[in-house]
């Protein structure tokens, strides 16, 4: 049978949007010969949807777009269509379920509830969703077909060093394949997975390394189609994948992009496809897809960065420009007594490269008549940290304003280095629709410079050399208050994505355990900034966001 992996990018809530995206590549899937198409998780409504689950109205729309794709379907010859959807229940308990609907002849002909739902990192379904009570398998054009959601594939006991559920749906699907009449267990096998599975570095070799070995196990053919697109925080690389019962790739769809590509398992012939990509190309694409995506789902189409001259601020306006284009990004510089005539040189050097536009907004009088205003309550008492802040909520009134005025979204410049240990001022630098890079360590920051570097300067010489610095007050480095980035980036990333307790890091590390505990009450005590953060895409195993919950008021013990 021939079938056809359509890995698409669904709006969520966009119920009209969605089912036409799912017809019409139905429609080249059907061109191509296919005699099934596979669509990803909650295709029709879009994954996460959250509390819209809770909402009837939505639900009752659910369950009309799918009868709209099922009515498609009954043309002689049309392809049948498995897609992600969510149904109510009708029962006790959860209102709605997550589910594959298999459409063929104009109507459901089969639906698969989904049985394990994940509860960790970023995912709440058991929140939502009534656990299917078991699997069943089903049949298209008289091959039999074993059909699972996401986390119904993920709990295979000779994979992972240990399961996260006492069931694992797929080997409840294989026995039943052995129960079946001898001429049909003896057929080949397919295994089916819907997924919305969102990237973080790492993901699309594990995703391939998984499936392969279920493959392997299970004598089957196993195709796992992925929701591509942003949607929020999360961003869903697509990277959809069939594979061989040997465990080699039969066909593999393009990353981060909406993509179509068919496999047959009759003879499980090679199919082209894209050679997976490095992690720091993947990083890159990713960001860009997703600032892309959260900018026009809002329902807008131009950026503002603040152009500092720095590193940072020099990276997220070059993500902003591939994702939304130059004549849609504005470069605002907002130089103060204390920024070097080398950084507003390479903030215009950098706008130029890009081909954006750069505004001048020169605050040395706004903060004069700010001090002015306040000298008779700060009197007596040096500059400070007060001041420092005071300059950086400046500019982050600033571009507010031009933000509110020209219906542009400001996206923030910081780092999730700089994210982790609160070196960000609220409602100044932290100030923005989206924090681009708030899950890119400081060290990768470089890195992907580097990247954008590749062909060209983008990124000036001088902006990639110098030492890192706030500039708000003279003189001054990142390693005033920092230790080097080099040094601190491993400790956070030990810290704050894997948990490690300070001694062991101080171990791992080859540094002092004193360094580490003031490292990890920097990150203890910025819990408060975090959470009052503009949202952090996610490109590594653990961002700040909804990934990572802790509480505020806490005493810590390090």
């Amino acid at each position: 049978m021939k079938i056809a992996l359509a890995q698409i990018n669904p709006t969520v809530g966009d119920f009209t949007g969605n089912v036409k995206k799912i017809i019409e590549f139905a429609s080249r899937a059907e061109a191509m010969g296919a005699r099934l198409v596979v669509f990803p998780e909650l295709a029709v409504c879009g994954y996460p949807p959250a509390d819209f689950l809770e909402k009837a109205v939505f639900i009752a729309r659910a369950g009309q777009a799918v009868d709209e794709i099922a009515a498609w379907t009954e043309g002689e010859g049309r392809p049948a269509v498995l897609c992600g959807s969510v149904l109510p229940t009708g029962l006790a308990g959860k209102q709605v379920k997550n589910v594959a609907v298999l459409l063929q002849g104009g109507k459901v002909r089969f639906t698969q509830q989904k049985m394990l739902l994940p509860f960790y990192d970023v995912f709440d379904e058991q929140r939502y969703f009534e656990p299917a009570a078991e699997q069943v398998l089903t049949a298209i054009d008289g091959e039999p077909v074993a059909i699972t959601v996401c986390e119904d594939a993920w709990n295979d006991k000779d994979f992972w060093p240990r399961q996260m559920y006492s069931v694992d749906p797929v080997e409840a699907l294989m026995a039943k394949w052995e129960s079946q009449p001898a001429e049909l267990a003896r057929g080949q096998r397919v295994i089916l997975n819907i997924s919305a599975s969102p990237y973080c570095q790492g993901k699309i070799g594990i995703r391939q390394s998984m499936l392969g070995a279920l493959a392997r196990r299970h004598g089957a053919f196993v195709a796992m189609v992925n929701q591509v697109g942003g949607n929020d925080s999360l961003i869903f690389d697509g990277s959809s994948l069939a594979v061989r019962p040997d465990g080699e790739v039969a066909a593999r769809a393009a990353s981060f992009e909406e993509d179509i590509v068919l496999f047959d398992t009759k003879d499980g012939a090679q199919a082209a496809g894209e050679t997976p990509m490095d992690d720091l190309t993947a990083t890159w694409k990713g960001l860009v897809l997703g600032t892309r995506d959260y900018v026009r789902k809002c329902g807008f189409s131009k950026a503002l960065v603040g152009l500092s001259g720095g590193i940072d601020s020099a990276l997220v306006a070059a993500i902003a420009v591939e994702a939304l284009g130059a004549e849609n990004v504005v470069g605002v510089g907002m130089p103060s007594e204390y920024s070097s005539l080398g950084s507003i040189e390479d903030a215009k050097a950098l706008a130029k490269n890009l081909g954006i536009r750069f505004e001048l907004l020169p605050i040395h009088d706004v903060f004069a008549q700010y001090q002015e205003t306040l000298k008779p309550l700060f009197a007596g008492t040096p500059f400070g940290l007060t001041e420092e802040n005071l300059q950086s909520r400046i500019r982050g009134a600033l571009l507010m304003a031009l933000s509110n005025k020209f219906g542009a979204l400001v996206l923030t410049t910081g780092n999730k280095s700089e994210m982790s240990c609160g070196y960000c001022t609220l409602y100044g630098d932290m100030v923005g629709a989206l924090a681009v890079i708030g899950d890119v360590m400081k060290t990768r920051v470089y890195a992907l410079s580097r990247y954008v570097n590749r062909e060209r300067e983008v990124i000036p010489r001088e902006t990639m050399e110098k030492a890192p610095s706030a500039e708000l007050r003279p003189e001054q480095r990142d390693t005033d208050s920092l230790p080097p980035y080099e040094v601190l980036d491993p400790i956070l990333e030990a810290y704050v994505e894997r948990y490690r307790p300070a001694e062991e890091i101080a171990e791992e590390q080859g540094v002092e355990v004193g360094l580490v505990k003031m490292v990890i009450q920097l990150v203890e005590r910025s819990e408060y900034k975090r959470q009052q953060a503009a949202p952090v895409l996610k490109v590594t195993r653990k961002s700040f966001g909804m990934g990572r919950r802790f509480p505020i008021a806490v005493k810590v013990q390090v």
